[in-house]
């Protein structure tokens, strides 16, 4: 069976972290788009099973929750209409929770919005953190249950409630209503006012959509498949937590996390990749063909 170089596979990896398409990764790397889109998915599972197995314990002061809009396939309005398509297209909602210090993506879920796929993020951050935390999200209602459910009172949570001015309709228009205010409404707990914000987790939400190619607004390169939008975000984040040295802290979020020693590189992923391939299966005994003249 062949396979791709351990330096080959690296750049795809690579310049698929780097937010290159597919297709223009299959010309650089001069391999098939089906060898692309199959390394995708390998390194997808590799990075679920890295995140869900070393970002545990986590000792974090506060962490901030927001949720991102994407799409796959096509728009929820869109996609409602048709009969053909395939499962989970319409809208996508990326829900994060950050270390406010050290810039770790502690959890995240890929679902829609509602009181359900806040439940799992919550229930996922309380099973990763290893202390009472202080917790902001943005007003979304769902939050509300969800972190009562999770944390019950052993949390300090509050919430950033942000106040919009008048919609403006025009055509084409995508941008939300611009926002005139905040206000810091306190939920449970003793959270500190001074730490009440979402700006951090916020600017995560901004290096998505620069970092991955799926979240580009008004292009085509959304995702097609939903399955593959997930496996693109569980490598960029185990990029963004173990491989990548964030400018301001000088190492990698999981480095400063306390959770790794050492700065991961992509080698790391591919190794990850090798170990959870199944074994070839043994060859069966060679049969004859037999011709007829």
């Amino acid at each position: 069976m062949n396979k791709l170089s351990l330096a080959k596979r690296t750049q795809i990896l690579a310049m698929l972290c780097e937010g290159s398409s597919m297709r223009s990764i299959s010309r650089i790397a001069d391999v098939s788009i089906n060898t692309v889109s199959k390394l995708l998915v390998e390194a997808g599972e590799a990075c679920l099973a890295i995140h869900d197995e070393h970002v545990r314990n986590v000792k974090a002061s506060r962490v901030q929750c927001d949720e991102i809009w994407s799409f796959c396939y096509a728009k929820e309005k869109t996609a409602k209409a048709l009969k053909d398509k395939p499962e989970g297209a319409g809208d996508v909602w990326t829900w994060t929770a950050l270390d406010a210090d050290t810039k770790l993506i502690v959890s995240y879920y890929v679902g829609d919005r509602s009181s359900g796929a806040a439940i799992e993020l919550m229930d996922d951050l309380r099973d990763r953190l290893a202390n009472r935390v202080q917790l902001t999200t943005d007003g979304h209602r769902a939050y509300l249950e969800a972190v009562e459910g999770a944390f019950g009172g052993d949390v300090d949570y509050a919430q950033l409630v942000k106040l919009y001015g008048p919609t403006v309709s025009a055509p084409g228009r995508y941008s939300p209503a611009e926002c005139i205010g905040a206000k810091k409404v306190r939920r449970e707990g003793l959270p500190d006012e001074a730490h009440i914000s979402t700006s951090y987790v916020e600017r995560q939400n901004l290096n998505m959509r620069m970092g991955m190619r799926r979240f580009t607004r008004l292009t085509n390169a959304f995702s097609k498949k939903l399955e593959n939008h997930i496996h693109a975000l569980a490598l960029y984040f185990v990029f963004y937590n173990f491989v990548r040295i964030h400018k301001t802290l000088r190492m990698s979020p999981a480095m400063a996390a306390g959770i790794t020693d050492r700065l991961w590189s992509l080698e790391d992923v591919v190794a990850k990749m090798d170990e959870m391939a199944p074994a070839p299966k043994a060859r069966g005994p060679y049969k004859k063909r037999i011709t007829q003249g």
